[in-house]
């Protein structure tokens, strides 16, 4: 990795990357920035490479749980270091991959992802990360999984709702169970 990265605090950086938002001819790109996600939450997740393994795995995840976010009011956004031709194709090639409903998008350029500072030292390819932003830009959650483990969609949810109540959560804490804080108020 790079010797600076985003992390817990810092404005998620300034963005505008094409994107592969559908398989209709003619309407397959777009180009997506943080414009897009100003004034909301939102989830960007990274995977290594097109054409592997463990990525498609977690992007049907992924994509399984958007109407999850939706329900959050978080954009959720997928990203590689592949170009949106690789990431086209791949989305023609793979079942899973054909009806996704968030953009996949192209870092080809490595930009991005050297200042998030998630590229890999020897490939430069980026490594699972995840990151978390609030409404105002700010990340909130950062985690990152080595290449080979793929990470578990279900907790990005439980810390985005960990967020979104704006209150002391303790561990192991899912929607629905008391704060810290209501603990608190009531004793």
């Amino acid at each position: 990795m790079s010797n600076s990265s985003i992390t817990v605090g810092s404005t998620f950086p300034a963005f505008n990357k094409k994107s592969v938002v559908s398989l209709e001819k003619g309407k397959e790109f777009v180009n997506i920035s943080n414009k897009d996600i100003e004034g909301r939450w939102a989830v960007m997740f990274w995977w290594p490479k097109d054409f592997t393994f463990v990525c498609p795995t977690e992007i049907a995840e992924f994509n399984s749980k958007y109407q999850d976010f939706e329900d959050r009011d978080t954009v959720l956004l997928g990203a590689s270091t592949d170009s949106e031709y690789v990431h086209l194709a791949w989305r023609k090639d793979h079942d899973d991959l054909r009806g996704l409903q968030f953009p996949m998008i192209a870092d080809t350029s490595k930009s991005l992802a050297e200042e998030l500072g998630i590229l890999e030292a020897n490939e430069k390819i980026a490594y699972r990360a995840t990151f978390i932003i609030d409404p105002e830009g700010i990340v909130r959650w950062v985690n990152i999984n080595d290449l080979n483990v793929g990470r578990n969609v279900d907790e990005v949810l439980r810390v985005l709702d960990a967020l979104q109540t704006d209150e002391l959560c303790p561990c192991n804490w899912k929607k629905g169970e008391e704060t810290l804080t209501r603990q608190m108020e009531s004793a």
